[in-house]
């Protein structure tokens, strides 16, 4: 009987779009990241390094990783824009947060920003990716050394993971990708997401 359920909920969620939040303070390198998955995980090459500018507002990418569709939501991490970030919390299956790892002295206004999002009721139990971006920069500091300044508590039972990465070379990219789609499938907010979408009718998965 489990293994029939199982089956049945692979199919299921196989044929979800799972909406994946990319936030971040500005210049922490969530567009570059966006346009390297594009690159990395479908046949769209991603823009130019020096052709991509700060977002403001939203850019979107769909992406399919490991048979698993993906859109991406890349929201623009100036100060002034971090207000509409919780207006995408409530279909939101997972959370990335990029952070540059190459400057510390934007560390702290990163924490704060990344706290502030981990309060809101609205995302409660979505998987969370830390990125310690930029690791294609001598001065950029490891996965580890970044989680223990970020020294996040109260996490409840969210499942998160730190990985370094670097949207320039790709680095880590894979590695995160699939370990995001790993933790949605297990996850009691998918499913608490799925069966949300199929009350309210067909299309609206």
């Amino acid at each position: 009987m489990f293994s029939l359920f199982y089956g049945l909920w692979k199919h299921l969620f196989s044929k979800m779009e799972l909406h994946v939040l990319i936030l971040g303070i500005d210049k922490a390198g969530k567009t570059t990241l966006l346009e390297k998955m594009k690159s990395v995980y479908s046949n769209i090459e991603g823009l130019p390094h020096d052709r991509i500018v700060p977002t403001v507002g939203l850019n979107i990418g769909r992406i399919e990783v490991t048979n698993r569709k993906l859109v991406f939501w890349d929201l623009g991490g100036q100060v002034g824009l971090r207000s509409i970030w919780e207006k995408y919390y409530e279909e939101a299956h997972a959370v990335v947060f990029v952070v540059d790892a190459s400057c510390p002295s934007r560390f702290e206004d990163a924490k704060s920003a990344l706290e502030k999002v981990l309060r809101h009721e609205d995302l409660r139990g979505a998987p969370l990716l830390i990125l310690a971006n930029k690791q294609d920069l001598p001065e950029a500091v490891s996965s580890e050394e970044l989680a223990r300044y970020l020294d996040l508590k109260k996490l409840d039972e969210r499942v998160y993971m730190f990985e370094a990465v670097s949207a320039y070379d790709g680095m880590g990219i894979r590695e995160s990708a699939e370990w995001l789609v790993e933790v949605m499938e297990r996850s009691k907010r998918t499913e608490m997401l799925r069966v949300r979408a199929s009350a309210m009718g067909p299309g609206s998965a």
